[in-house]
């Protein structure tokens, strides 16, 4: 094969090429989508990405007072809803570790170490600490965004109620479950704050107390009858 059907057969990948392109760009351009302003519904559990490309950290939420809501949760809903962590974990006393650790009386238990053995990730061990009621809370709405580097890849639950019963279920599959603190104290409302003018106007009113007490004395003064003068000639002498 010559010079010349080489130079045919490169100038034919080249065409196809550049065609190729051509036609992807006008495509492109003619078909763009249209993205829609925001979504039509939310997938429970799904973390957006952020703006440097990594999960963006869920928004700072109030902690349950854990002494009201567990003794009202739904231990059964919680039962039913760990069937999705049954997938990845083990939940019954002395079962096996699968993808991740065994489940069985995790509450209140040392986090990121023991559970037979198992190879937690570098984030989950330096994390450290212990598994309260608070730190699942955090931890089960979106275990990737609270602990980069896990490797739990579970989404996580979006719903507060479903945390909480979920979490009471978890509480009770102990040999002892972990005690339920006493419930917070309720705040009593606040008194509000004087108004800065407010002395202004009192001041004000005692200063026209004193005035209308004043116009009254002036009054009672004027109605007095008014005193004689005294007499100071001398008497005369009689026949004077």
């Amino acid at each position: 094969m010559d010079s010349f059907e080489w130079n045919k057969i490169i100038g034919a990948v080249l065409g196809t090429a550049i065609f190729i392109f051509v036609v992807k760009t006008v495509a492109e351009i003619v078909y763009e989508p249209e993205h829609p302003a925001k979504p039509g519904y939310v997938v429970e559990g799904v973390v957006e990405p952020g703006a440097a490309g990594g999960a963006a950290a869920p928004a700072e939420e109030a902690m349950p007072d854990w002494g009201t809501v567990l003794p009202a949760a739904d231990v059964a809903d919680g039962k039913s809803i760990s069937v999705r962590c049954e997938q990845c974990h083990d939940l019954s006393k002395g079962g096996p570790n699968k993808i991740g650790p065994n489940l069985y009386n995790v509450v209140d238990e040392p986090r990121g170490t023991g559970r037979n053995g198992f190879s937690f990730s570098s984030a989950m061990a330096a994390k450290g600490g212990t598994w309260t009621y608070d730190e699942l809370f955090k931890f089960l709405k979106s275990p990737g965004s609270y602990i980069p580097g896990t490797k739990m890849s579970f989404a996580g639950l979006r719903s507060e109620k479903d945390r909480i019963n979920l979490i009471a279920y978890l509480r009770t599959n102990a040999d002892t479950p972990a005690p339920i603190p006493a419930p917070k104290p309720k705040e009593e409302p606040k008194a509000e704050a004087a108004p800065a003018g407010g002395a202004a106007p009192a001041a004000d009113a005692a200063k026209a107390g004193d005035a209308k007490a004043g116009d009254a004395k002036a009054g009672a003064d004027a109605a007095k009858p008014a005193e004689k003068p005294a007499d100071n000639t001398a008497p005369g002498k009689a026949g004077h």
